[in-house]
């Protein structure tokens, strides 16, 4: 599991995958949080929006990473 570092008290979900190397644009992260593939805490996530805090584990294709502050 891979460890994303907040500078802020948040980071949004589409901010997250790109600066995760798990997408390769906001365009991208777009499309992905929309076709479902992306969960967060286990749900599914619809909103690339989505402010992401301490703790959260965010998945998509098969990896993982926590939000960490």
């Amino acid at each position: 599991m891979e460890e994303l570092k907040l500078r802020d008290d948040y980071i949004k979900l589409g901010q997250a995958l790109k600066a995760a190397n798990l997408v390769e644009s906001g365009v991208m992260a777009k499309i992905v949080v929309q076709d479902g593939l992306v969960s967060v805490n286990g749900a599914t996530e619809l909103r690339r929006g989505k402010k992401l805090v301490d703790g959260d584990i965010v998945s998509f294709q098969g990896e993982t990473i926590k939000i960490v502050k």
